[in-house]
């Protein structure tokens, strides 16, 4: 159940991450909150700072459900590689950024390691 909490933390941060990259500051501080009650379209610009907080919650909640039976360097370490493959992931196929081999190549580097702290004793 340990590990499915620490996949859980890795979906909610490739998901944080991406409510970060939506969030504009600017926008927020321009909307009019007095009017926005009364028509609840003005209020689109805070959807990516209440997404932002929820996944940064839910993140760091599961996260920390998991490190409480996996050794918390081995957690996070895997946690950490499956946020980069889910962000690669997303990027490759979402916002159709470029990918190489030497992108394949590292992020198997991180694999090989997370792998590696978790055949440790």
């Amino acid at each position: 159940m340990h590990w499915l909490y620490l996949l859980a933390a890795s979906l909610l941060e490739v998901c944080w991450t991406y409510s970060l990259k939506a969030l504009n500051m600017q926008k927020i501080r321009d909307v009019e909150w007095m009017q926005s009650f009364a028509q609840p379209a003005h209020l689109t610009p805070v959807l990516p700072l209440v997404a932002y907080i929820g996944f940064g919650l839910g993140n760091v909640i599961f996260l920390s459900l998991a490190m409480r039976n996996i050794p918390t360097a081995t957690a996070y370490a895997a946690w950490m590689a499956l946020a980069v493959i889910g962000l690669k992931i997303v990027d490759v196929f979402v916002l159709k950024q470029s990918f190489s081999m030497l992108h394949l190549f590292y992020t198997s580097l991180i694999i090989i390691g997370v792998i590696g702290l978790k055949r440790l004793p």
